[in-house]
């Protein structure tokens, strides 16, 4: 017996047997979470997607380059979708999408499509992510997604090998560095040996570098500081401590037929088209000198002016409102008498400042200090509009946090501080889930009528 296995974009797989035709973490968008780039570029056939009866679809989590609705919205609404996730309001959000049969999974889930089984197993974060074993005919494969596998689901997953197949995510991925690059600790190119120790104990026949399969705009320094690891560094280092096991890359629309025996190449998906190279790699330049703030707002649309004071409306009252009503920072830091100072940068690379002072985790603003700064956030207004009206996600939107130098004893106190812990980043992402799929479902439900009944 066999399974074909398709690559569709990023974490997106297709699992078909000869009755059944399941889908992981579809996404059918380029760019998809606003400015994540297919790598290598593909399009979309999304007619031909729209006649496909999937038996069902399997979305690891809820970030929205997993689980898109303007991807869902192609998919007729009759198929069952499975979701894991701890909020119910994703659940509901679905079903207001017009899917009748939404189930939320749980770690430990066992779900029989067909003659496919589909194991759930925590993983690494419980409150987020998981991954997904699946098993038909005797075949046993393991698709990780993007998480990371800790040592008590490890031991789970050593006992349930032989592994025929692992879809495993081989990127390690910058996004808090890129925030803060001029602080930022130097990348290495290499595998984490947590990595290398579980694929050793794990020990596939073959292994898919997935996940991460995208970039930014073309002119985005993100495109060479965001992954350190290529494909072909990928491969090489497995080949290292596991010589048996093959590294197969599935570039979008590519499509193998795995059996007891061999993965062969067989006939690509019809409705996912590749454009240009398709075997490309990722560059990374450890020594690129990331350009300021001021000039990578100039490669964005003008905001209204009715935008713009919403925005500068937003920093004089909402901004404080919204951080007097959150928890306390976890870091002590931010709960001492400090000068916070935020720079939005307009089209033109024109910057506006607002300074607040923060006592004690309250922040109040100042209209002029002589005090000196202790902390510096920078933002693109045009992001700051789409973070606050789309559900724009943090990893898009060119924030730069400290990119100066404060007085030496500033710079030993926020040596260890969270970047994380920032003002703004925790005015806008606090407890504010599920803000893309509001925005995108609000978008949809505009339109006249769904796609299907």
């Amino acid at each position: 017996m066999s399974v074909r296995i398709s690559r569709v974009l990023h974490a997106g797989y297709v699992f078909e047997s000869k009755n059944n035709k399941i889908i992981f973490d579809p996404i059918f968008e380029n760019p998809f979470s606003h400015n994540c780039y297919a790598f290598p570029e593909v399009q979309f056939d999304h007619k031909k997607i729209q006649k496909i009866q999937f038996s069902a679809v399997f979305i690891s989590h809820y970030h929205d380059d997993h689980c898109s609705f303007d991807s869902l919205v192609h998919i007729h609404r009759q198929t069952s979708i499975y979701i894991f996730c701890v909020f119910d309001e994703m659940i509901s959000m679905i079903q207001k999408l017009g899917f009748k049969n939404v189930y939320q999974l749980k770690a430990n889930d066992h779900v029989q499509i067909g003659d496919f089984e589909i194991i759930i197993h925590p993983a690494l974060d419980v409150d987020v992510d998981s991954i997904f074993q699946i098993k038909i005919d005797g075949l046993n494969i393991l698709n990780v997604v993007d998480s990371w596998i800790d040592d008590q689901t490890l031991n789970v997953l050593s006992k349930q090998g032989p592994w025929d197949l692992i879809l495993w995510p081989f990127q390690t991925m910058r996004e808090i560095e890129v925030i803060a690059p001029t602080r930022a600790a130097s990348a290495t190119t290499n595998l984490p040996i947590e990595w290398i120790d579980q694929l050793k104990i794990l020990n596939p026949k073959y292994i898919v570098p997935s996940s991460c399969q995208f970039q930014h705009e073309d002119w985005s320094w993100y495109n060479h500081a965001l992954f350190p690891i290529s494909y072909r560094e990928f491969k090489f280092q497995i080949k290292q401590v596991l010589p048996e096991t093959a590294t197969i890359r599935l570039n979008p629309s590519v499509s193998y037929v795995l059996d007891q025996n061999a993965f062969n190449l067989t006939i690509p998906l019809d409705w996912v088209i590749p454009v240009g190279d398709q075997n490309i790699d990722y560059e990374y330049n450890a020594e690129l000198k990331p350009p300021s703030t001021s000039e990578i707002s100039k490669k964005f649309a003008a905001l209204t002016d009715s935008q713009t004071e919403s925005i500068f409306e937003y920093c004089r009252n909402e901004l404080i409102q919204k951080i007097n009503s959150l928890e306390k920072p976890t870091d002590d830091y931010f709960n001492q008498n400090l000068i916070w100072k935020l720079s939005i940068y307009d089209h033109n690379g024109q910057g506006t400042d607002f300074v607040y002072q923060i006592n004690n985790s309250e922040i109040r603003i100042l209209t002029t200090t002589t005090e000196q700064i202790s902390w510096f956030t920078e933002i693109p207004i045009s992001k700051f509009y789409a973070a606050l009206n789309f559900g724009e996600s943090l990893t898009s939107m060119y924030i730069r946090i400290n990119d100066c130098i404060f007085d030496s004893e500033t710079e030993n106190k926020i040596l260890d501080v969270d970047i994380i812990d920032d003002p703004l980043i925790r005015c806008l992402f606090n407890k504010n889930f599920g803000s893309y799929q509001q925005a995108q479902l609000h978008r949809i439900q505009l339109k006249t009528g769904p796609l299907f009944g």
